[in-house]
């Protein structure tokens, strides 16, 4: 390409892939169930091949997380996402309903604009791929500026595999030369027929005001609530671990503890010898002037660190087995910088007294930036359980697992998945879990079960006109007249 402006690039490099990507996607429409799995099978399984490598790829293009938790994301949305979904139908007739004799006819998208984040960029491009061809559609990834590489080699493993499996050359792509322009036009182009949004909320409400069907997902600022009748000793285990899972750079990872207060003593020391530091006033004041040095958003610098990373950054020490950096908080919202999301090894501690202030500590982490998102809840009594579940303004209610594999669907039976929709109080679409069912539409074809009223079948008599609206009706006045004679 001569040496245009890197927008200029950007545009026509959106363009060409989405053009090339139309003609290919008309062509995969016809594809059998057969083909279309035999083809998904193998760009899964070459992907998951390839995921201890694309996984440092990521690592080492970002800064952001750990190699190995980077390719356990991977296995989750190559292999495991494939097991899930494999026996689904996207061709054809999916569903029957003998009785109301309706038919119900997938049909797919089209072209797909995929917009994937530098913090889980090999994963999601990986998830967004395989649930979009599963369903017939093509497929232009945008990766974030700063995860470039690693998503271009992503698409192009799986391309290669999808071709060699019998796809159409095209079907599968991704932008290598990207700026907001570049990614503008590819979500504006004429033949984009869905836009796949998982990333900032500034992303993804641009993503929504292109005009144009999309599925987008907001911040999730996760409370995780540990009740008195929890296993505390799991719990702390999970907790930590999850915390630190690839630095917390996943936004269902849990941001801040809400601890029972008869337990939380006890839960905050499991906690510590689990790898949990709880830094002191003074440090944590250091890690709110780092992490959120102008307001609600993260410093990008700041993401997927470790704790000694950030203990650098700030200008304070923290032991060398720490795992995560745990802050004593008094209030929630802009006055508490590490009451919000962070997507990194910083977590929040608050304590509550029963279950009921329990709740309401969690609206309120809820309430400030991550609405719809998600909660977790370390509990043995069911009721209690079943209380965060029916009154939480959240879409995924983890019990007794960790937020960031527990949302994820590693640890759950929910979908597996990279794009968790947290529904209309969030600002999305949808609060599912983003799958291969959100890529398709249904046509229905319906016999009749019941037939038409005979007042709808009865024409009126050639050149009569229809009794004016409120007339009285005939035959009744005659019934009444003849009644009257009889008295």
């Amino acid at each position: 390409m001569p040496d245009y402006d890197l927008d200029l690039q950007s545009i026509q490099e959106a363009r060409t892939l989405a053009t090339a990507a139309r003609p290919a996607q008309l062509a995969w429409a016809k594809a059998s169930q057969a083909e279309v799995d035999r083809v998904c099978a193998a760009i899964a399984e070459a992907a998951f091949g390839a995921s201890e490598r694309l996984g440092r790829m990521a690592v080492e293009e970002t800064g952001y997380g750990v190699p190995v938790h980077k390719m356990l994301k991977n296995h989750l949305s190559s292999r495991l996402l494939w097991e899930a979904i494999k026996d689904i139908k996207t061709v054809g007739v999916i569903r029957h309903d003998e009785q109301k004799k309706i038919y119900d006819i997938a049909w797919p998208m089209g072209v797909v604009a995929a917009l994937t984040p530098s913090t889980n960029p090999t994963s999601t491009t990986m998830f967004k791929t395989l649930i979009s061809v599963k369903a017939r559609n093509a497929i232009v990834v945008a990766p974030h500026p700063s995860a470039v590489k690693c998503c271009v080699e992503t698409a192009r493993i799986m391309s290669e595999a999808a071709v060699k499996a019998g796809a159409p050359a095209g079907l599968i792509s991704c932008m290598s030369k990207v700026t907001l322009p570049g990614t503008q036009e590819l979500m504006k182009h004429k033949y984009t027929a869905l836009i796949l949004a998982t990333g900032g909320s500034d992303m993804v409400r641009a993503a929504h005001s292109v005009g144009k069907p999309a599925y987008g997902v907001g911040p999730g600022n996760v409370p995780v609530y540990v009740d008195r009748s929890a296993d505390l000793k799991r719990t702390a285990r999970y907790i930590v671990a999850s915390k630190a899972f690839d630095h917390s750079v996943i936004c269902a990872t849990e941001q801040a503890v809400v601890a029972d207060k008869p337990i939380a003593a006890e839960l905050a020391e499991l906690m510590k010898a689990e790898g949990a530091y709880f830094v002191d006033d003074a440090q944590a004041q250091a890690l709110a002037a780092v992490l959120f040095p102008s307001g609600p958003l993260i410093n990008p610098k700041t993401v997927g660190k470790s704790p000694q990373q950030l203990a650098q950054m700030c200008g304070i020490t923290v032991p060398d087995w720490a795992r995560v950096l745990a802050a004593r908080l008094k209030s929630v919202g802009p006055g508490e910088p590490l009451s919000g999301e962070k997507l990194t090894t910083v977590l929040g501690w608050y304590e509550a007294d029963g279950w009921e202030a329990g709740c309401d500590r969690c609206i309120e982490l809820i309430n400030y930036g991550g609405r719809g998102h998600s909660l977790v809840i370390h509990a043995q009594d069911d009721k209690v359980i079943m209380q965060f579940g029916l009154e939480k303004p959240v879409f995924r209610i983890l019990a007794n697992t960790w937020g960031s594999l527990g949302a994820t669907g590693y640890t759950t039976g929910v979908m597996p998945s990279m794009t968790l929709g947290s529904g209309g109080i969030g600002g999305a679409i949808t609060g599912d879990n983003i799958t291969v069912h959100h890529m398709y539409n249904v046509k229905r074809l319906a016999y009749q079960i019941t037939p038409p009223p005979v007042e709808a079948l009865t024409e009126p008599a050639a050149g009569s006109a229809p009794a004016p609206a409120g007339s009285p009706d005939i035959d009744e006045i005659v019934r009444r007249v003849l009644a009257e004679l009889k008295n």
